[in-house]
């Protein structure tokens, strides 16, 4: 009921469903290290920088090093900002490869084995959204702009304001965020004319806006738990959710990212850095913190000048 599915697919897209159509940045890289997805492999899996796995036993390698620095409370948050990107690259790939998965998991440690199948399955739910042939796929870059999310820290206040005012738990909240804007990188408005970092219609804001701005992320936030809680959130998560957008999978995944969240608060870290990707006809493109449009690209024209931004 707040933004049209094909933002929804951008959001998942960064979260390594490759659904409907991704973006990457024209210009100034947040992390140069980041250009290079498919360098070669060293000692430390992530000292290249985020890259696409080669192979099943190469991902597990890749999802190891990146939750161990994600869970790490002393790492930098250059670091993980790495390890969240290496993260969302790995799942991705691993979700368009079945055959790996069992060997992925099986080669993981233990402990992230369940966090890594509940990614996988998140983003295989967002992915049923969309086209599944190239045909079908978008041949132009969005509208939009990519900006740098407020810090995850901040986010997470906001969030839990919201949850201690109207007892929506601020990991759906959070995974809301995630999967409609990508913490509010994606500057735009969709093609129903939803807004802001939870996507709401102009008329839904009406009613639960409260005379907020519809782009500020603690007005959005609080928005969006009104709605969720006036739609029985506290009796029916599922419910509710479908009133916030009306599909099976939407729930599922949202949901899915939510008790990753709740089973390790400190994934919100690792999706934080996950970044946004743009389904094409020609692949998944990056869309980087700089990239700007004021109208949609030719896929074609834009790889023309950006080749890098087709890992």
């Amino acid at each position: 009921m707040t933004r049209a599915a094909g933002l929804l697919a951008v959001l998942l897209v960064l979260a390594g469903a490759p659904a409907c159509a991704q973006d990457r940045a024209p210009s100034s890289p947040a992390d140069p290290s980041a250009r290079t997805p498919l360098a070669t492999p060293t000692t430390d899996p992530l000292a290249d920088g985020p890259r696409r796995p080669t192979g099943a036993a190469d991902a597990a390698r890749l999802l190891a090093a990146a939750l161990d620095v994600i869970t790490d409370p002393e790492a930098t948050p250059d670091r993980v900002e790495v390890a969240g990107h290496a993260e969302q690259l790995a799942v991705r790939e691993v979700s368009t490869h079945p055959r790996w998965t069992e060997r992925v998991l099986e080669r993981l440690p233990r402990r992230f084995r369940a966090q890594t199948r509940t990614n996988l399955e998140a983003r295989l739910a967002f992915r049923s959204m969309h086209p599944t042939t190239a045909a079908d796929l978008a041949d132009e870059l969005p509208a939009w702009r990519i900006v740098r999310p407020a810090p995850a820290g901040e986010l997470k206040r906001h969030y839990r304001d919201a949850e201690r005012r109207y007892g929506v738990e601020w990991e759906y909240l959070a995974a809301i965020n995630f999967v409609e804007t990508a913490f509010g990188r994606i500057r735009g408005t969709s093609v129903a004319g939803a807004q802001g970092p939870m996507q709401f219609l102009p008329s839904t804001w009406d009613i639960y806006g409260e005379g907020g701005d519809i782009h500020d992320p603690r007005d959005a936030f609080m928005a969006a738990a009104r709605l969720l809680q006036a739609n029985g959130f506290g009796r029916d998560k599922a419910g509710a959710l479908r009133r916030y957008n009306n599909s099976a999978a939407y729930v599922r995944g949202v949901s899915l990212h939510a008790r990753v969240m709740q089973q390790r608060p400190r994934a919100l870290d690792g999706y934080h850095a996950w970044q946004v990707y743009y389904l094409t006809e020609r692949g998944s493109v990056w869309l980087e913190e700089g990239y700007a449009a004021r109208r949609p690209v030719p896929v074609d024209d834009y790889l023309e000048q950006h080749p890098e931004a087709l890992p």
